[in-house]
């Protein structure tokens, strides 16, 4: 018996065959589901997200010589769809202080953080942090570090540092020589030396904005160690700076035993003896 198959049966044999796996079952369309589901939904979380944007997250400031603190301002936005929460705003160190204006920052808000940092006695270049952690689930957005940047002017360039004489040297006067910033108006230097084995004078240097420091024992026959304390008229409340002068002990002679190996007992060991049983020495 012959059969003939219709047109329409001829084209579903052949789908079948190039396409054996084409149509989809339940647990394929449940899962295609959820994976659109998913990806829906984190687009409208990413749309919704809270974003914090800062001008910027390092400043340099330049203090003036009468300055007693350097204050950073540090601008941010929330260009997000949702309110931005501040966890916590810490500084790295006691001498630096961090507040924020508001706790939480509504979306399209702005707002800043302010650091302070006190100067005190410190001179030349200071870098202090602040980081600043919000509810931003987004750990590469949660976490913002903030550096503040402080060039402190030195008043005084002083050159050397310390001033050694030798045992025995003559107690001749050496010299230090302190050159000041332009922009301090210092006209005065008052050295004073924290013991009265060493004398101190200052004179003019021989270029403007320079002082000469002469430092002087009164013997260099005995030790002796000072502390020298610089103090510039200028600028009010400038801390005074401290260097260091000493004449050196005696240098021990050729050939002396230090007096630790001479209290030492005297022990006679022998190559092949144990330390613990070497003999004693004999008696006399």
């Amino acid at each position: 018996m012959n059969m003939t198959f219709s047109d329409t049966a001829r084209n579903r044999v052949s789908r079948k065959r190039l396409f054996p796996n084409f149509s989809l079952g339940t647990s394929a369309k449940m899962t295609l589901s959820k994976l659109t589901g998913i990806f829906v939904l984190s687009a409208l979380a990413q749309g919704a997200r809270a974003e914090l944007t800062w001008e910027q997250t390092s400043v340099e400031l330049h203090p003036a010589f009468s300055d007693k603190q350097a204050v950073a301002h540090f601008k941010y936005e929330n260009v997000g769809k949702t309110p931005v929460h501040f966890r916590s705003v810490k500084a790295s160190c006691g001498c630096t202080t961090a507040q924020t204006q508001k706790d939480e920052v509504p979306p399209g808000e702005k707002g800043e953080i302010t650091a302070t940092f006190t100067i005190g006695g410190r001179t030349g270049t200071q870098v202090k942090t602040v980081t600043v952690q919000t509810d931003d689930p987004d750990p590469a957005h949660a976490t913002t570090q903030l550096t503040l940047k402080t060039i402190i002017p030195q008043l005084l360039e002083l050159q050397p540092m310390f001033v050694t004489w030798q045992s025995g040297e003559e107690p001749k006067a050496k010299f230090i020589t302190a050159k000041v910033n332009k922009d301090a108006g210092i006209t005065k230097l008052d050295v004073v030396s924290s013991v009265p084995d060493f004398t101190t004078k200052v004179d003019p240097g021989s270029a403007p904005n320079e002082f000469r420091i002469s430092v002087q024992p009164k013997d260099t026959v005995k030790p002796a160690y000072t502390t020298l304390t610089i103090k510039p008229d200028s600028p009010a409340g400038a801390a005074a700076i401290n260097i260091a002068a000493r004449v050196m002990p005696p240098a021990p002679s050729p050939g002396s035993t230090p007096a630790v190996q001479a209290q030492l007992p005297a022990t006679t060991r022998h190559a092949a003896t144990p330390a613990s049983t070497a003999s004693p020495p004999p008696s006399q």
